[in-house]
């Protein structure tokens, strides 16, 4: 009987740890938000609690930026992105380094043009952010076998 007990206990308490940690996850603190000039973002994603958790505030945000690199099968996420943000006039209003695949900012509504660099490689993307919406823009970059084709 006192086998029973303490298995019974023991299952309980498995389960309220397990129960604990899922609440965990779900309320995953996002990464600190920072500023550049007067634009405030935050970028991470390393890991998936945190990824999950700026996924989910992604709507909350003028602009969501994802960096991946692409190979023939999947695509991998990418981070260590060299981000400059450019508004209609070529003013640069963001300068960042993305600590994982995503960054998010908060800029007024307008037209932008955004460089993402890795490794060297530059991508461009022109973002139109309107008021009360999110807009996301995706910079995929090609391994060196896509690039050769082998």
């Amino acid at each position: 009987m006192k086998t029973l007990i303490r298995k019974t206990a023991w299952v309980a308490v498995g389960s309220a740890l397990l129960a604990g940690g899922a609440l965990a996850q779900a309320d995953a603190p996002l990464p600190a938000v920072r500023t550049s000039g007067q634009v405030q973002y935050l970028s991470g994603g390393i890991g998936a609690d945190e990824s999950a958790a700026i996924r989910k505030a992604t709507g909350q945000w003028p602009l969501a930026l994802e960096f991946a690199i692409k190979d023939k099968q999947r695509a991998s996420f990418a981070a260590d992105v060299t981000v400059r943000i450019r508004d209609a006039r070529g003013n640069e209003v963001l300068q960042a380094v993305s600590e994982g695949p995503f960054l998010l900012a908060r800029l007024a509504p307008g037209s932008y043009a955004v460089d993402a660099t890795l490794a060297g490689q530059t991508l461009h993307r022109r973002v139109d952010v309107k008021a009360g919406k999110s807009s996301r823009a995706v910079f995929l970059w090609a391994t060196s076998a896509d690039k050769t084709g082998s």
